[in-house]
């Protein structure tokens, strides 16, 4: 969303983490629950216009959707009652992530750092 949205002090970051992941040709991955974020947040500050685009950039940067279904969710609960500082949002991510193998994420949100096997590349 700070590669869409207006002025953000994490916009031009953003925008350097994911042009030198480009460069050094990584496999980017998403979950559906980016783009339900993505639904939420620019419907509650009233700027749907803003929704298609971030969905048509954030469908040009990835390699793969990861599916949220059930047994995601269920890890998710688990994850979320053991680690009472993570969001659900937070442990949602987590449980795809660790369902894939996937030890990187690149986010701003510092609720995954300390989070075992995690390293946050932002």
């Amino acid at each position: 969303m700070y590669l869409i949205g207006g002025d953000h002090p994490h916009k031009s970051g953003a925008r350097r983490l994911l042009e030198d992941l480009a460069k050094d040709r990584e496999r980017l991955v998403t979950d559906a629950e980016v783009f339900q974020e993505i639904l939420h947040r620019y419907s509650s500050i009233n700027r749907r216009d803003s929704i298609q685009p971030a969905f048509e950039i954030l469908l040009a940067l990835v390699d793969e959707i990861l599916a949220v279904d059930l047994p995601a969710v269920a890890r998710a609960k688990e994850i979320l009652m053991a680690h009472p500082r993570i969001s659900s949002r937070d442990a949602l991510h987590l449980s795809i992530m660790e369902r894939h193998g996937i030890e990187r994420i690149l986010s701003f949100d510092s609720g995954f750092d300390g989070f075992p096997g995690i390293t946050r590349l932002a």
